[in-house]
């Protein structure tokens, strides 16, 4: 790859943001970043705001500072994201990075942290660009030192450089698994063995989805990549494995799971795990949006129209976190939500880029009926034994749900009352879903009527002393505030 210096990043954010804007859009992944750069090419002023520390999300994390090495480390899909970053500063844009948001309201207020201290704006428009979460992989042993998920492993060598220098193994399902195995062979690091438990049925179940995923061509052209440089790497590829256990007395030793009718157990100093991602849906339940439930990534989806529209006017979805889309359909989201954005303020947004966009977005989306059938989780995953801990933050079990269940919970939230799980710091992050699917099945009832955790503002926690010194801005406040 060329040498070749990294796009200009503004290296400051602006310390007097207006408290009240005609755009805000949370998240800066690459949903997020092309909302930004199309609002202000059409004169919109608009904060950015992201808890990490730079642009770029989960999947360009690090591409404003990132130099040759990374780009030909990462691969180029991870170089695409160079095309979302600003090129200059601009003194309509507010990038807020390093800003934890934990509060918004119908009317447009958003409550954030950043840098110890409590702050709020307000803006006409929202974009809720807030990305993805690792699905929890439950396993015997998964809280064991050692475990961990593939996603965090990424973060660490994306963020830091971070590589294990002892025996790793990767087990799952996705195509996560797949780019972090071929990443870490670009890194030189001891990769035991690929685990994938992708279940045979769902080859067959992909199968008829087929079309679009030739239609939209890309994915599977990174996909056949991907499977030439893992056979280069000579990596041991175990298929169909089921029964995995992370195994060890105090810390991780080794991978025991059964593949091809053969029980394996292999040897490995870290172990992560991966079985897909699901959408944040953290603030689009706190604002009590419509979700529905997908019976075939068995996750919630929150309810959205075209241009990320939702039932709170001012307040559009863009991104995985609406539906999990990939980068490149997810800055496409981003973008078309700022194009209606724009018009509804007035702008001239052309109504042929919103079409072409449009379609630009369909041919992008045609692939993933085909990918959600092929990595859907296995059931295994879903209905995990008795001693499994699926509630991590309360050290709660398969078994001990299926007790309360058995005492008459019902549904989430009763379940979360009797029982503690979704009570402790991540708020249901990691157990929602794995919480749901125990409990439904408990009942023989269907996942949707079990349900999903009632939450509440804040979404995250905030220490005491930034509320006691915040001091309210000049906003127009709702009665939501």
């Amino acid at each position: 790859m060329p040498e070749q210096a990294p796009p200009s990043v503004p290296s400051k954010v602006p310390s007097d943001v207006p408290p009240n804007l005609p755009l805000a859009v949370i998240g800066a992944g690459p949903a997020g970043l092309a909302a930004v750069a199309v609002a202000r090419r059409h004169g919109i002023e608009a904060a950015l705001l992201d808890e990490q520390s730079g642009p770029g999300g989960q999947i360009y994390r690090g591409i404003g500072n990132a130099d040759p090495d990374s780009m030909a480390l990462f691969g180029d899909e991870y170089g695409q994201g160079r095309e979302l970053l600003p090129v200059a500063n601009d003194p309509g844009r507010y990038d807020l990075y390093g800003a934890m948001v934990w509060q918004i309201t119908a009317d447009g207020a958003i409550y954030y942290s950043r840098e110890g201290k409590a702050a709020a704006l307000r803006a006409e428009h929202i974009i809720l660009a807030a990305g993805a979460i690792e699905r929890p992989m439950p396993i015997p042993g998964w809280t064991l030192p050692g475990v961990m998920t593939a996603g965090a492993g990424q973060t660490l060598l994306k963020s830091g450089g971070l590589v294990p220098q002892g025996p790793l193994m990767l087990a799952g399902s996705g195509p996560l698994l797949w780019l972090l195995a071929a990443q870490y062979g670009r890194a030189g690091v001891n990769v035991a063995a690929l685990v994938e438990t992708t279940p045979r049925a769902n080859h067959h179940q992909a199968a008829f989805k087929l079309p679009g995923l030739l239609r939209e061509g890309e994915l599977l052209r990174q996909g056949q990549a991907l499977r030439r440089e893992l056979k280069r790497l000579g990596m041991p590829h175990f298929k169909n494995a089921r029964g995995l256990h992370a195994v060890g007395e105090g810390y991780l030793r080794a991978l025991r799971f059964t593949a091809n009718g053969r029980s394996q157990e292999l040897a490995c100093d870290l172990l992560l795990l991966h079985m897909g991602v699901t959408p944040n849906v953290q603030f689009t339940r706190a604002l009590d949006l419509p979700h529905d439930w997908d019976e075939v990534q068995r996750c919630w989806l929150p309810r959205s129209e075209t241009g990320g529209k939702t039932a709170i006017a001012g307040i559009r979805l863009a991104g995985d976190g609406a539906g999990i889309v990939g980068a490149r359909a997810a800055a496409l989201q981003g973008r078309l939500a700022a194009l209606v954005v724009a018009q509804e303020l007035g702008c001239e947004a052309a109504a042929g880029e919103i079409a072409a966009t449009g379609e630009e977005l369909r041919r992008r989306l045609a692939a993933r009926p085909f990918v959600d059938r092929l990595f859907a989780p296995g059931e295994e995953f879903l209905d995990p034994h008795d001693d499994t801990i699926i509630c991590r933050c309360e050290e709660i079990t398969a078994a001990r749900i299926r007790d309360l269940a058995g005492q008459g919970c019902r549904d989430a939230n009763q379940l979360k009352a009797f029982g503690r799980p979704g009570m402790g710091p991540c708020q249901g992050r990691m157990c929602g879903l794995n919480v749901a699917e125990v409990l439904a099945r408990a009942h023989a009832m269907p996942v949707a009527e079990a349900g999903y955790f009632r939450l509440r503002w804040p979404i995250k926690p905030v220490p005491m002393d930034e509320l006691s010194d915040f001091s309210e801005p000049e906003i127009e406040a709702g009665d939501d505030s």
